[in-house]
């Protein structure tokens, strides 16, 4: 059994997603951010950063934080979405850390400036929309002759969709982006990932705003 602490927001989804996909029992323990529970003592013991998700395996009593680090867990643990040949395993990685380094630091201060920052500036906006559109550019063009970005669906998919997907909210147009919108509309057919991005329920707009800067 796994036990997922988490929220409904792109990191989130990625484990979410990921534990349907693979389709292992898990619950859910949902962390409400307008009470700052992932800064409680009881969720610090898990992850010292304050963050979610974080994931605890009953049968081993492993506990994992940080989003990328979960996903390889638990593909090395059930053997599915990622490869056991050391090549085409460091394809998929490679892909995911493009994600963990790049896109979700991008796309989330691109969030900020965009949507919550109490004062518009012009200049940031831009400097982080411009560079999630160069970076949707390299999946766009990794995308050109294959469906997934590193040969078969992988944690690499599940990892960058959960971030590309929200574009709109970065304020950026994916449809300029062919190959990755076609992409993302591919991935979204999936039932697991229809059923792991509602999980947990995901609040709504007035209550994102609220959070602000806490929902990363």
């Amino acid at each position: 059994m796994i036990e997922l602490y988490t929220a409904a927001t792109p990191n989130g989804w990625k484990v979410s997603i990921m534990l349907e996909e693979i389709g292992i029992d898990y619950q859910v323990f949902p962390i409400n951010f307008s009470d700052s529970q992932q800064k409680s003592p009881e969720f610090l013991k898990m992850n010292p950063n304050g963050r979610i998700p974080v994931i605890k395996d009953t049968d081993t009593d492993m506990v994992i934080f940080e989003s990328g680090a979960i996903l390889q867990y638990l593909a090395e643990k059930t053997g599915q979405f990622m490869p056991e040949n050391t090549k085409e395993k460091y394809d998929v990685i490679q892909w995911l850390m493009f994600q963990m380094g790049g896109v979700g630091p991008m796309m989330g201060q691109a969030n900020v400036f965009f949507r919550y920052f109490p004062e518009k500036i012009p200049a940031a906006i831009d400097r982080y929309q411009s560079e999630v559109k160069r970076l949707f550019s390299v999946l766009d063009t990794q995308l050109v002759n294959q469906q997934y970005l590193a040969g078969d669906y992988s944690i690499a998919d599940i990892a960058n969709w959960s971030w590309v997907h929200t574009a709109h909210w970065s304020g950026v147009e994916l449809s300029e982006f062919k190959n990755l919108n076609d992409w993302v509309a591919r991935i979204a057919e999936r039932k697991a990932v229809q059923k792991g991005i509602n999980i947990p329920e995901k609040p709504d707009e007035a209550a994102i705003k609220k959070a602000g800067q806490k929902i990363i």
